[in-house]
């Protein structure tokens, strides 16, 4: 049920990342356009497509932490065994929801402190801009919780306790060198 639910958060975000981008792209182009045809320009394509992107940004690293598609590097965990991967995928659980919880505070505190702060251009208040760290947070934080349960539940079987992705580009074992 819950693991259904986020999915469908997941998807959703996803096409709010989708919206944001074309929207952006629309904005950056059809400036770029008016300043070189008509020389003027949309004055808020800037300011929103900054704002834009931040959020854009903290939406797409939700599907990431769902995902498991952060970059990291498993030196140290890769040579543990099933329990000492458990243990290390425990800690970095419980360390990525206090980080959660900090990012939530600063968040929060920060849009008090902007709550009366309007942009520049937009004249919207810029708490709207700060409240990203929470949304981020508040999304991501039941992600996070359902991977510590499934683990503390023994659902995770010995090849997923690693919480991160390789880079593309680094060479795999199985199949040489990545082109």
């Amino acid at each position: 049920m819950i693991t259904k639910l986020i999915d469908a958060y997941c998807q959703f975000i996803s096409y709010l990342i989708a919206a944001a981008l074309a929207v952006m792209v629309v904005l950056v182009f059809g400036n770029v356009f008016m300043r070189y045809a008509f020389d003027s320009g949309f004055i808020i394509s800037e300011e929103l497509s900054r704002w834009l992107f931040v959020w854009l940004t903290f939406l797409g690293a939700v599907v990431a932490v769902r995902d498991n598609g952060h970059l990291g590097t498993d030196m140290l965990v890769g040579k543990l065994g099933p329990t000492g991967k458990k243990i290390c995928m425990g800690l970095s659980l419980l360390l990525m929801l206090f980080c959660l919880g900090l990012l939530f505070k600063g968040s929060y505190e920060q849009t008090l402190i902007n709550w009366e702060t309007t942009s520049a251009v937009m004249e919207v208040s810029m708490s709207y801009f700060y409240a990203t760290g929470m949304v981020f947070s508040a999304l991501s934080a039941p992600i996070l919780l359902g991977n510590l349960w499934r683990l503390l539940s023994g659902q995770i079987d010995d090849e997923h306790l690693l919480l991160m992705q390789e880079s593309e580009e680094a060479p795999h074992a199985d199949n040489g060198p990545a082109h």
